[in-house]
């Protein structure tokens, strides 16, 4: 029988300002209501960045995380997975900081360096609510996501082994897969792991059919399908069909206003819950059924939510 299929939600991440939506989440009421209501709508796992209250910029601080986790642990029981991918320009040190203060049951690893452009969303506007948001975005034409082996060694020992948290692998191009398995191999990623499938992003691999299908039996020629969980998530408008895809093919999922500010065509979309209850809706359409957080955190083989710092 098909297992069921884990939803995560990414309610605001560090890529989109807020310009672009007036429904993307940036104080941590709105960052709390909206991993609440994607968790309400069936999502098991939310993956989680902060913001400043006042500009939306991402902000690292664990302070401000600390502003909404336990109200979102208080709210529901869904898996919390902070992010370590932080907001682009920060220090490994910087990024890091939230989740350590916060000892999480998940947290996300991106697995190698590249290029991550964002630049081109400049063109769609004009108008900007905040100085930050145009020279943000515009530096990504000259910039390096940079994470080394050393980097990536350091989350898996400091974050990983210190506070048994595991991680959210994302994976953005086919090298990246074998920077996991290096690191398997080492013996600082231990199974079951989580595999997310990036696709869309200007500098990582392009949102094609044939590129999920080659780096699912890649993955699983290189770890066995026994010994990881694989998910998917596609920027803009490849979001709902790369999902629905992933589904259909036995994986996971992520949606969340962090990938793709819209629902349909040219439609924002009014919250990350409905998001969710879309894609909830298409995977029940399909005769498969959603996972609930518990059944997540087994499958992955978390520590437990009691055994976070908030």
């Amino acid at each position: 029988m098909a297992r069921s299929v884990i939803i995560t939600c990414a309610p605001t991440g560090g890529i989109h300002t807020p310009t672009m939506s007036p429904h993307l989440p940036v104080t941590p009421a709105e960052i709390a209501r909206a991993s609440i209501e994607a968790a309400e709508a069936g999502a098991s796992i939310i993956h989680l960045h902060a913001r400043d209250p006042e500009t939306g910029k991402p902000d690292p601080r664990p302070e401000t995380f600390m502003q909404f986790l336990p109200t979102i642990k208080q709210s529901t029981g869904a898996v919390i997975n902070v992010s370590t991918g932080g907001g682009l320009g920060m220090t490994m040190d910087e990024r890091l900081a939230a989740a350590t203060a916060a000892s999480p049951e998940m947290a996300s690893l991106n697995m190698g360096s590249m290029n991550f452009g964002i630049f081109p969303m400049l063109e769609k506007y004009s108008d900007w609510k905040h100085p930050w948001e145009p020279k943000f975005l515009g530096m990504t034409r000259d910039f390096i996501f940079p994470n080394t082996f050393a980097t990536i060694e350091y989350a898996l020992k400091n974050l990983g082994e210190a506070h048994q948290t595991k991680f959210e692998f994302e994976c953005y191009d086919l090298g990246h897969l074998y920077n996991v398995k290096w690191f398997v191999d080492q013996g600082l990623i231990r199974p079951p792991f989580f595999i997310q499938m990036v696709f869309g992003i200007l500098g990582g691999m392009g949102a094609d059919l044939e590129n999920l299908m080659h780096l699912h039996r890649t993955a699983d020629r290189l770890f066995g399908p026994e010994n990881y969980e694989w998910s998917v998530l596609a920027a803009g408008r490849h979001q709902m069909p790369f999902a629905t895809q992933s589904a259909m093919l036995g994986g996971n999922l992520r949606v969340g206003l962090e990938d793709s500010l819209y629902i349909g065509k040219g439609e924002l979309a009014v919250s990350n819950a409905q998001q969710v209850e879309r894609i909830r809706g298409i995977i029940e359409n399909l005769g498969l059924s959603v996972a609930t957080p518990d059944e997540a955190r087994e499958r992955l083989g978390l520590k437990g939510g009691d055994r976070v710092a908030f």
